[in-house]
């Protein structure tokens, strides 16, 4: 099979096309023939090296954490998924593989794929909606009542967490340039905050959860923008929102007021999101797509932070 893999940290030119052996799915998990994978800011930081306390120096590395496709293989203790179901899903850990034809993944990474959603649209949606979902459920506890500033709310996740935000019940205020104020009311921002006009910080509301999806907000600012109470929510591992976040988790609930996602893939929040999509609720959106072999031309576009939605790679 063809296959996305690179022998050193580095620039995108590092990413070579590749024929490497079909993996096998062995218990608990399936091999999925992959039609999409989606591109993340993970993505382009792993290759860079910037994560390699964790990734260490083996080389060749593989590349890509979402997926969509179909099910190729099942592995034994697998009992919900059969050969040729479509499904989507998201790598947990560090290794990646599914910028490639064939990925095995655990049962639980996965879940169907709606049928009326595409494979590039689908592929965008696991790592960037269960970041945002987690981020705004499980961390920022939002809801009917709360109000969520969402910085960033033009790109991959951010487009998402405007819309779960919505669907969650919040009223959302969204950050981002004028060139995506519409398509972040048209997702369901009440308010759209241009930054190139107007600092955050002197915008004048205050905010129950602050999530910084495009990592350029640090907690002290965030912290004139939130209300009693209130979270700010990083989606970057910085040595600021790290220490942060360690030392409000040992503050009492009321206190807490820092915090870092650190996504999870899960069974059950892909078929919640898969539920959202099927009802018309949350809506992928794609800003371009690329052929496999043109990973590297994905990867530097990525990079330009400049995306309206997600990247995705097409594999035939």
């Amino acid at each position: 099979m063809k296959a996305i893999e690179y022998d050193r940290y580095g620039t995108p030119e590092v990413l070579t096309l590749r024929e490497v052996e079909v993996p096998e799915a062995g218990r608990g998990q399936v091999r999925v023939r992959v039609r999409a994978a989606a591109l993340n800011p993970k993505d382009c930081l792993v290759r860079k090296g910037r994560f390699r306390n964790v990734t260490g120096k083996k080389f060749p590395r593989r590349a890509g954490y979402d997926f969509a496709g179909e099910v190729d293989a099942v592995g034994s203790g697998v009992n919900d998924m059969a050969i040729g179901d479509a499904v989507f899903g998201m790598l947990n850990g560090w290794a990646g593989g599914t910028h490639a034809e064939y990925v095995v993944a655990s049962w639980h990474e996965l879940a169907h794929k709606p049928p009326a959603i595409d494979f590039a649209d689908a592929a965008g949606i696991p790592l960037a909606a269960q970041t945002a979902l987690q981020a705004l459920r499980d961390l920022g506890r939002s809801g009917p009542g709360r109000h969520v500033l969402i910085n960033g709310c033009g790109g991959g996740v951010g487009t998402l967490a405007v819309q779960l935000a919505t669907i969650l019940g919040a009223r959302v205020t969204g950050v981002c340039s004028a060139a995506n104020a519409e398509q972040a009311r048209q997702l369901g921002a009440a308010e759209v905050i241009d930054y190139t006009q107007t600092e955050i910080s002197r915008a004048g509301a205050r905010f129950d959860t602050v999530f910084d999806v495009f990592g350029n907000l640090d907690f002290r600012q965030a912290r004139a923008l939130l209300r009693p109470g209130g979270i700010y929510i990083s989606t970057v591992p910085s040595a600021g929102i790290v220490l942060a976040h360690l030392a409000t988790r040992l503050l009492p609930p009321p206190l807490r007021r820092a915090r870092l996602v650190v996504v999870k893939s899960r069974h059950r929040d892909l078929v919640w999101l898969a539920e959202q999509m099927d009802a018309g609720r949350l809506r992928p959106v794609t800003d371009r797509t690329w052929p496999l072999a043109q990973a590297a031309e994905a990867h530097a576009y990525q990079e330009t932070r400049r995306a309206r939605g997600k990247v995705v790679l097409t594999v035939d």
